[in-house]
């Protein structure tokens, strides 16, 4: 197996990237463009998700500290579902929108729970 060296190889890096870019289109259109406040959040939301999977893996200071950053991600993609359960009230989002961005937060988390086990294994506990 390859050894990654960016942490732009990783693939929950990218599906976050995925997460990230998806907003940003459904954020810029409607009502949803003028919610200046949820939109600027949900956006800061999905971007500190990505940047805590890059900035824990940049750091090179070992497993425990990324899982540290992983940790933290988890908790921002955490907070794009809360968030996009807010549009999808204020019907900023369609149904269908909604369901497809849920689905990926939803994703990308799981993926970060298995990352943080995985560390954690590797580390010994």
């Amino acid at each position: 197996m390859a050894t990654v060296q960016r942490f732009e190889d990783l693939d929950v890096w990218k599906r976050a990237r995925v997460l990230t870019n998806k907003l940003y289109e459904v954020s810029n259109a409607g009502a949803f463009a003028r919610d200046f406040g949820l939109r600027d959040q949900i956006r800061n939301a999905a971007i500190s998700t990505m940047s805590c999977i890059a900035e824990g893996f940049e750091r090179e200071s070992g497993d425990k500290d990324f899982r540290h950053f992983l940790s933290m991600a988890k908790g921002s993609v955490g907070e794009v579902r809360s968030q996009l359960i807010v549009a999808h009230d204020a019907k900023h989002v369609t149904d269908q929108q909604f369901e497809e961005l849920y689905a990926l937060c939803l994703e990308v988390s799981r993926m970060l729970s298995r990352f943080i086990s995985y560390l954690t294994k590797r580390a010994g506990g």
